[in-house]
């Protein structure tokens, strides 16, 4: 899923080709896109776009008159540009929108779930109801990042991704302000000290500015087609199995729901492998507890030895969780383009 660096960059390119353009025509290839009744999009044709704005995760359009078009973009939507009056994808297309004097932008969404989403909405009331609330943490005072984060007793992984907390940071940059910040993603908030808050505080700050300024250099070369959140460059995200670049141990990872934490248990968690709830359930005490112990049993493994239970159908090795269908890579390429 895009989080905020990502569409940082998509609203500096949208604001490059668009800006100063007027919305000609609003296409809609699926009904099921469009989750507002008024105004109607019709309403937007003719206006110049004067800027954009991010809340959350979503990009908003504005326009005069305190017109605004918001779209989620959430896991895989994407946009592309296309010659004028460019066809909607068949299969992937959701929408296109038309401007003068400018190309076609599609939007797309590669599931077919079609989670993302268009909102028209006019005022800066209706604009903010779309908003979770969370703290912007650019920018953000060690006091209010510190508030915000004790406000609940939640792991560090779910708090960090929560638009109620915090705002744009999902999966991809929790794992990298984590590894960053040298912290387990399952440390508990309210247990952190100030110390801890205010490394935290400045591992967010750090890594967001740094993909920031990434993406917005590649996106003043070339329109932003190929988002991904799982870049070479990252040290722990989409890594599992490959050396950590801090100390060179393997990178693991714990599996829950339909998301995936990726981290080093040598800077973060003192070694100590975290157990995700299937494999918990399966191997009970046999859990590998360590790195070491973990080495030793693959190292028993391969010699032909059995140590503890043998991993049930569907399941990998101790200390290689069962990766939850959606989060497997797709066929063909190293890592699923899934973000």
């Amino acid at each position: 899923m895009p989080e905020l660096p990502d569409i940082t960059a998509y609203n500096e390119a949208l604001e490059r080709v668009f800006g100063g353009h007027a919305l000609r025509r609003v296409r809609l290839a699926s009904p099921f896109v469009l989750r507002t009744v008024q105004p109607r999009p019709a309403e937007l044709e003719g206006k110049v776009l004067v800027g954009t704005r991010r809340i959350g995760k979503r990009i908003v359009l504005v326009f005069p008159d305190e017109y605004f078009l918001v779209i989620h973009l959430m896991i895989s939507g994407r946009f592309k540009l296309a010659k004028p009056d460019a066809p909607v994808p068949g299969k992937v297309g959701l929408a296109a929108f038309d401007w003068v004097d400018a190309p076609t932008l599609i939007f797309t969404e590669a599931s077919s779930k079609k989670r993302a989403s268009i909102h028209v909405v006019r005022g800066e009331a209706d604009l903010a109801a779309l908003d979770p609330g969370g703290l912007e943490p650019l920018g953000s005072t060690l006091a209010d990042f510190a508030a915000a984060l004790r406000s609940e007793s939640r792991t560090l992984k779910r708090a960090l991704t929560d638009p109620h907390i915090l705002s744009g940071i999902g999966n991809a940059y929790s794992d990298e302000v984590l590894h960053r910040a040298q912290m387990s993603p399952l440390k508990i908030t309210s247990k952190m000290d100030d110390e801890e808050m205010a490394r935290l505080h400045a591992a967010t700050e750090e890594t967001l500015r740094e993909w920031t300024a990434r993406f917005s250099a590649e996106a003043a070369k070339s329109f932003p087609e190929k988002v991904t959140a799982f870049r070479p460059e990252m040290a722990v995200h989409g890594k599992y199995g490959q050396p950590c670049p801090r100390c060179g141990s393997k990178v693991q990872r714990i599996v829950y729901a339909a998301n995936e934490a990726n981290y080093c248990a040598t800077c973060q968690t003192g070694g100590k492998l975290l157990a995700d709830r299937s494999m918990s359930r399966l191997l009970g005490k046999d859990w590998p507890k360590s790195l070491e112990e973990l080495e030793e049993r693959r190292a028993s493994s391969r010699a032909g030895g059995v140590v503890g239970p043998t991993p049930a159908k569907g399941q990998t090795e101790p200390g290689a969780p069962h990766v939850h269908p959606r989060s497997r890579p797709a066929a063909g390429s190293p890592r699923s383009r899934r973000s």
